[in-house]
């Protein structure tokens, strides 16, 4: 699933190609995709150009010369790319906005849970998604404010795209393995200097994850991510990327919490003593 990481560089990568380019064409392949009737979106998109792009939390957006804006939701498998001719189309592509310049920009989905929609602001959007401030913006003070109150084991809260939007399940098992916080403490037992950590973890997984382009196997081998088996070149021929990579003897555990798959280190992250 496209998580925070990978929509920022489809943003950065939508902001190089299709910016105040007059959009000359909508071509739709497959309707499903639309959360906005085909000629409401051909009616208001053909003519216009994207003025500037913008991200909340695993959402992208391009607003227009109009005033509008097009809201981009990737789902479960959605990605951008661009091609000039039909026959160099990528495989999956549902829409495409054809460009002045003979580029066309392609919104590709496999499993079609992703939608692209009208929206009158980015404000308004992020009101009727009921989403919180961006995982990147949030402060440690946010945070604390919106998490202490709450009785609520952690993992869970962090995953609450009410709360802060952007964050989804190995980036919070990421972050709390950085912070040190197991994912089954009560939020309301956390003190100041653990949401600092919590809030320091969450720029450093986020701003490393983009900076190496949502690519796993270049993350550092301190990362816990490499835990998770989706790539073992951190540590070639070894199963040291099953060990937490500050104690070597230590496994990594892997439990379900909320009903998704966590992985934590033992040692580092302890679990709760049964009063919190």
């Amino acid at each position: 699933m496209p998580e925070l990481p990978e929509v920022e560089t489809y943003r950065r990568f939508l902001n190089e190609v299709i910016l105040h380019q007059a959009i000359v064409a909508l071509e739709v392949r497959d309707a499903h995709v639309l959360g906005t009737p085909e000629d409401v979106l051909r009616e208001n998109l053909v003519g216009r150009q994207v003025t500037a792009t913008r991200r909340i939390g695993k959402n992208c957006f391009l607003e227009l010369s109009s005033g509008q804006v097009l809201a981009l939701h990737f789902g479960m498998s959605g990605d951008v790319g661009a091609y000039r001719h039909d026959h160099d189309a990528p495989r999956f592509t549902r829409v495409a906005l054809h460009l002045a310049d003979g580029l066309r920009v392609a919104f590709i989905d496999p499993r079609k849970f992703g939608r692209i929609r009208l929206t009158e602001s980015v404000a308004h959007y992020q009101q009727a998604k009921k989403l919180g401030p961006d995982a990147l913006d949030v402060t440690a003070t946010q945070l604390q404010q919106r998490l202490s109150p709450k009785k609520t084991i952690l993992k869970p809260l962090l995953l609450d795209q009410s709360i802060t939007a952007g964050l989804g399940n190995w980036i919070v098992d990421e972050v709390l393995f950085q912070a040190k916080i197991h994912p089954e403490r009560r939020a309301n037992t956390l003190v100041t200097a653990e949401f600092e950590a919590l809030h320091a973890a969450i720029q450093l997984v986020l701003t490393t994850a983009i900076s190496h382009e949502a690519t796993y196997r270049h993350f550092p081998a301190s990362f816990l991510i490499h835990a998770r088996g989706w790539d073992e070149s951190a540590t070639p021929g070894t199963e040291k990327h099953l060990f937490c990579p500050k104690h070597s003897k230590t496994k990594i555990a892997k439990s379900y919490v909320g009903g998704r798959a966590t992985y934590v280190c033992p040692r580092c992250q302890p679990e709760p003593v049964k009063s919190e």
